[in-house]
């Protein structure tokens, strides 16, 4: 008898203790929401219209990453080139890659696993070797090379891998301002003064990247097949294949195609590379089994991204000659392309046969530059051998620009598009759904 009401009484006293601790928690909990709301003069939602959106991310969800900073708007801009290439493309690579310098810039080369341990320590020394590039040290070599299936997903991930490379180690403190994707047989059309002279007065939250809703015929040959890229986990390189079974169309989020070529701002560069929201995360693991994911998956990011979806201009800055309908690759372009790329009025070409003679012609008529040589401007002069004579380089100025015609051409574009009157109406522009006839 006495034992029960012991445990009676234990019972009890256990129950007045979870109680206390319950309403002791909710005490804590509601006194440290009252103290999160007051402390912070930002408001949880902002009004807009008559909807509500988020203006700050809850506490409990992961914040917003610190930003690294870019160059003030007064200053001249910085460029972030990857400069990719495969098998054979050690010589092309290193020809666009002198054609393209600038020591204001940055830049990562890549030649992919496809290449020879041969190839890939050559173009380690050759960068280590030259006298400007050791310098100013502003060209990095990625020594672990990937296994790149261009119609898989493994060139996204290449391409994120080189752009984290090239967020890393900013000395100075001021982080390049756009990121551009080049492979071994581009070549650009201008100076790099030329292009840096232009951006100048460019709002620099500007993605250049062509893009449609209208994905057409990839609807059925390539979103709703499933692929499997081996680069993702095999160390031979080898094809894509296919699953039997097909998918869905996403419903979270809309599809966009476009270029696998583009010129990306710093901030969103950094939104797919640490993805705050998920949404990179997300888009990125549909995008692993989606044919040809380059021409996809950055479209789709920034085409659901509210924080970037009306920072497109929808252009890919390239020259590219394509067949009607357009099959897997474009020509390559040979002299009889020369006057239609002036024309074009844009910085890159492609897709260049190896030492091309039509290349030769860009670099005397375009560029002024020498065999072998930089690309003269005014951070160096070209008298002598510009690719070994070093003193004869200004690198403590090099913001000293001088632009020739290239810098009107491409200011012709930038006006074009930038003041087109339906310039802010066609962001990501959704396409109207074409019913079927009965």
């Amino acid at each position: 008898m006495e034992n029960n009401k012991y445990l009676k009484l234990l019972l009890q006293q256990k129950k007045q203790k979870w109680l206390l601790l319950l309403i002791l928690s909710s005490t804590i909990l509601l006194l440290t929401t009252i103290a999160s709301f007051s402390s912070s003069p930002q408001l949880l939602y902002k009004s807009h219209g008559n909807k509500y959106h988020f203006q700050q991310v809850p506490r409990f969800v992961e914040p917003k990453l610190k930003n690294s900073p870019s160059s003030p708007v007064h200053k001249v801009p910085r460029l972030a080139y990857l400069i990719s290439g495969s098998a054979g493309d050690g010589v092309s690579l290193k020809r666009a890659l002198k054609a393209l310098y600038h020591p204001r810039n940055q830049y990562a080369v890549h030649l992919d696993l496809e290449a020879t341990a041969e190839e890939r320590l050559e173009l380690a020394r050759w960068v280590s070797e030259e006298k400007v590039f050791e310098e100013v040290g502003n060209v990095r070599v990625v020594v672990r090379s990937n296994l790149v299936t261009y119609r898989g997903l493994t060139m996204v991930s290449n391409t994120l891998h080189a752009a984290a490379i090239l967020l890393k180690d900013i000395d100075d403190g001021e982080s390049w301002d756009w990121f551009i994707n080049l492979s071994a047989s581009d070549y650009p059309l201008m100076t790099q003064d030329d292009i840096l002279h232009t951006l100048f007065d460019i709002p620099r939250d500007l993605n250049f990247i062509e893009h449609t809703s209208d994905i057409g015929w990839k609807k059925d040959q390539r979103a709703k097949p499933v692929i499997i890229d081996p680069g993702l986990y095999s160390q031979p390189k080898s094809e894509v294949f296919w699953i039997s079974e097909k998918r869905r169309l996403p419903t979270a989020y809309n599809l966009f195609t476009g270029s696998a070529w583009m010129m990306l701002s710093r901030p969103f560069v950094e939104y797919c590379l640490w993805g705050w929201d998920n949404l990179p995360r997300i888009v990125l693991m549909y995008y692993a089994n989606f044919l040809s994911s380059p021409e996809g998956y950055f479209h789709t990011v920034i085409c659901n991204a509210d924080e970037f979806r009306n920072t497109t201009v929808n252009h890919d800055l390239h020259f590219i000659s394509w067949d009607n309908p357009p099959k897997q690759h474009p020509h390559f372009l040979t002299v009889d392309d020369y006057e239609s790329m002036v024309e074009s009025n844009v910085p890159f070409a492609r897709k260049f046969g190896k030492d091309d003679p039509v290349l030769d012609k860009i670099d005397s008529n375009l560029l002024g530059r020498r065999v072998d040589g930089f690309v003269p401007g005014g951070w160096f002069t070209d008298e002598g051998n510009a690719s070994t004579v070093l003193p004869r380089i200004n690198l403590k100025n090099a913001t000293e620009l001088k632009p020739g015609p290239g810098a009107q051409r491409l200011k012709r574009l930038m006006s074009s598009l930038l003041l087109a009157d339906d310039f802010d109406s066609t962001h990501c522009k959704m396409m109207p759904a074409v019913s079927k006839m009965k």
